[in-house]
């Protein structure tokens, strides 16, 4: 019975060579479920113990949305620059670079064009591991020439977000993109082009203010966070006690801020549900 024991006594073994758990080999939800990594990306990210959401980003939704994760990205090189030479704990220069190593995206959003159950499709997701998805003039153009892709050659166009909102580093540049989007999709509507909305967690400040709001089916995915300011700052600010399940999606349905909720094994099937009864087409 030596193979399990060690006989030796002194052993030791250098730090470097210690062998340690990979990291994600497990995911642990909110109510404490533990989800093995990949059973929850074979079930799209969602707990099958809770049915809880996790958040992911743009390749994720584009490998759901897709029809065999095929696209071709549009404007795919766009960064930001740092007009303002803007420092507060960092140089945002600095900031902008160290994210774009760390997560391999170049800005908050990804616009993409390809076929979702057969039919052409324009969709433009938010991705929160950059900067909070907060949005800048990077994430206000993407979203502006994404539309004008739409109305060019007469495709729907669906909106992700996940946003903690406007970008503070670019200050007045980055609130310009709330009407810039909200102008942009109103040409979008005049070209009676589809427009549908997908909020998910979270989705807040201007991102909520502007185009997450406007769309022609505004949908959300369960338990998602949407809201203007967060709850404490309600909170602080009106001094009150907030509603149980104050922004959350189901609570934003109840009061008629959304108009349907989403799971998210059904977005591919029920997106392309609501575009075929926009454009009066044969239902796929």
């Amino acid at each position: 019975m030596a193979w399990f024991k060690r006989t030796e006594k002194g052993i030791t073994t250098a730090t470097e060579d210690k062998k340690d758990v990979p990291k994600g080999l497990w995911y642990k939800s909110p109510t404490g479920k533990i989800v093995d990594a990949d059973e929850l990306e074979r079930n799209l990210w969602v707990s099958p113990e809770d049915d809880f959401h996790v958040r992911i980003g743009s390749a994720e939704y584009f490998q759901i949305l897709f029809d065999n994760n095929e696209f071709k990205e549009l404007d795919a090189k766009m960064t930001s620059k740092d007009p303002l030479g803007f420092v507060d704990t960092k140089k945002y220069s600095d900031r902008l670079k160290e994210v774009m190593e760390k997560t391999k995206l170049k800005d908050a959003v990804r616009t993409a064009v390809g076929k979702s159950k057969g039919k052409d499709i324009v969709i433009c997701c938010m991705d929160f591991a950059f900067i909070g998805g907060s949005m800048g003039a990077v994430v206000g153009e993407k979203i502006a020439r994404g539309i004008d892709y739409s109305i060019k050659h007469k495709i729907p166009f669906l909106m992700i977000s996940k946003s903690g909102g406007a970008r503070m580093m670019e200050a007045a540049y980055s609130l310009m993109q709330l009407a810039k989007t909200s102008a942009k999709l109103a040409q979008l509507a005049e070209a009676k082009i589809p427009y549908i909305s997908l909020c998910t967690d979270p989705t807040t400040g201007g991102t909520t203010a502007s185009y997450a709001m406007l769309g022609d089916v505004n949908i959300s995915e369960p338990g998602a966070l949407i809201g203007f300011a967060g709850p404490r700052v309600v909170k602080d600010t009106t001094g009150k006690d907030l509603p149980e399940g104050f922004q959350t999606a189901e609570f934003v349905l109840e009061h008629g801020f959304l108009d349907f909720i989403t799971p998210r094994k059904e977005l591919k099937d029920k997106i392309n549900l609501y575009l075929d009864l926009i454009l009066n087409e044969e239902v796929r």
